[in-house]
C-alpha cells in the first residue's frame, strides 16, 4: 500500500533530520522530543469554552486530570469522554495531547477529561492500567461534582491510550465496574508479541518503527510477564461480548493495523456494534499531524461526531 504523498514527505523530512532515534534517548529526553514534535504538527488555536485542572486520588498517588468544556456550554450535565494519551506508556502527557483533546471536545460536544496516568519505566505495568481504571471509576462516582452525566461516559485514546481504553472496558465488565457508553480506539496495540503481517510490512520507515515498539515494551512490561494477560493483550480476552459499542480507527500503513482490525472483528463477532474507520496510506497516529495532512482533521472530526451520535442515542 503506497503512503499518502504528504505523509511520505513528512517521514522523509523526519528521517533526514540529524537527531538521535527515539529509542536511543533517555525516557526524559524522548518525552521532550515527542512534545516538540506534537507542538509543531498538532492542532493549534482550537477554540474551547473552558479548560480546568483537577486531581483525583489514585492507586499510586494523586492523578492529574484536565477537563475541556466545549464553547457555549450550558449548565446541564455533559456527556464525557475520558481520554488516555498515546506514547507507548512511556512518553506523552496532558500537554502533548492538549490540542487533540480540544478538537475532540469541540467536535463531539462533550466534556473531555484527559488523564495523566503514570508512565514507564518509572512505573511499569500494571500502573497505567490501574490508574486508567481508577480514573473512570472516580469520574462516574463524582459525575455530579464535575457536571458530567454518569450515564453518558465514553473512553477514548490513541495508541497506548487506545489499549488502555480497551482494557478499561473489559475490566468494567469483569469487575462490575462503571457503565461505559462507548469506546473510541485509535490505532490500538491489542496483542503483545503478535505475528501480524502489518508488523512485518511496516516495520521500518513508517513512523512507528519496530525498534521504537520494542523500546516501549521493554520500558513498560516487567520481565517474566504473561503476554497473554488481557490487560497487556486485550485481543486475547476469552469473552468480549457485552462490551460498549466501538469506533476503531486504523491507518493503512501502521504496523498495528492488522491487530486493530482483528480486535474489531472479534468484537463484532461477539455482538458488539463496531465501526471501523480505515484510512489507506496513513501511518500510526496520523491524527497528530493536523498541520501536515488534511486526513488528520477529517479522521478526528468524524470520530468525534460518531461519539456525539452515540451520546444522543443513550
Amino acid at each position: 500500500m503506497p503512503l499518502d504523498p504528504l505523509t511520505k514527505a513528512f517521514l522523509d523530512q523526519l528521517g533526514a533530520a540529524p537527531t538521535p532515534k527515539l529509542w536511543e534517548l533517555s525516557p526524559t529526553n524522548a518525552r521532550l522530543a515527542f512534545a516538540m514534535m506534537m507542538g509543531l504538527a498538532g492542532p493549534k488555536d482550537v477554540p474551547i469554552g473552558r479548560v480546568e485542572s483537577r486531581t483525583m486520588p489514585g492507586p499510586g498517588g494523586d492523578i492529574a486530570l484536565r477537563l475541556y468544556t466545549p464553547v457555549a456550554a450550558g449548565g446541564e450535565a455533559w456527556p464525557a469522554i475520558v481520554y488516555f494519551h498515546g506514547g507507548g506508556f512511556t512518553i506523552g502527557d496532558l500537554d502533548s495531547h492538549d490540542g487533540i483533546c480540544r478538537l475532540l471536545a469541540r467536535q463531539s460536544g462533550a466534556r473531555v477529561i484527559a488523564v495523566d496516568y503514570r508512565l514507564a519505566p518509572e512505573h511499569k505495568f500494571p500502573a497505567a492500567v490501574d490508574d486508567a481504571f481508577a480514573a473512570v471509576n472516580w469520574i462516574q462516582a463524582n459525575a455530579a461534582d464535575i457536571n458530567v452525566d454518569a450515564n453518558r461516559i465514553a473512553v477514548a485514546g490513541d495508541s497506548a491510550g487506545a489499549t488502555l481504553s480497551a482494557v478499561v472496558c473489559q475490566l468494567a465488565k469483569t469487575l462490575d465496574g462503571p457503565s461505559i457508553a462507548a469506546q473510541l480506539l485509535m490505532f490500538p496495540m491489542v496483542q503483545l508479541g503478535g505475528k501480524f503481517a502489518s508488523l512485518r510490512e511496516f516495520a521500518v520507515g513508517y513512523f512507528l518503527d519496530k525498534e521504537v515498539m520494542e523500546w516501549f515494551y521493554h520500558n513498560y512490561v516487567p520481565p517474566g510477564s504473561n503476554f497473554a494477560d488481557p490487560r497487556l493483550s486485550p485481543l486475547l480476552a476469552e469473552d468480549v461480548g457485552g462490551l460498549p459499542p466501538a469506533y476503531v480507527m486504523l491507518g493503512g500503513c501502521d504496523p498495528l493495523h492488522d491487530e486493530g482490525l482483528a480486535y474489531a472483528g472479534k468484537l463484532r463477532a461477539a455482538g458488539v456494534p463496531v465501526t471501523v474507520a480505515d484510512y489507506p496510506g496513513m501511518i500510526h497516529c496520523f491524527i497528530y499531524l493536523q498541520a501536515i495532512v488534511p486526513q488528520a482533521y477529517v479522521a478526528l472530526t468524524d470520530a468525534a461526531k460518531a461519539l456525539r451520535q452515540r451520546f444522543d442515542a443513550v
